[in-house]
């Protein structure tokens, strides 16, 4: 499950394994899927 968090007016959401902020829920539901929460992102992301 992602957490949000406001930041500049805008809806950001949050990895909760490493922290990465996106923002769209989906993009961040599905990096927080893959992420193994070390390294920040998974070898696919970005």
């Amino acid at each position: 499950m992602v957490a949000t968090t406001e930041l500049d007016r805008m809806t950001w959401y949050r990895c909760e394994k490493c922290g990465l902020l996106v923002d769209s829920e989906m993009d961040a539901e599905q990096h927080e899927e893959c992420c193994d929460g070390d390294s920040g992102s998974p070898s696919y992301w970005w």
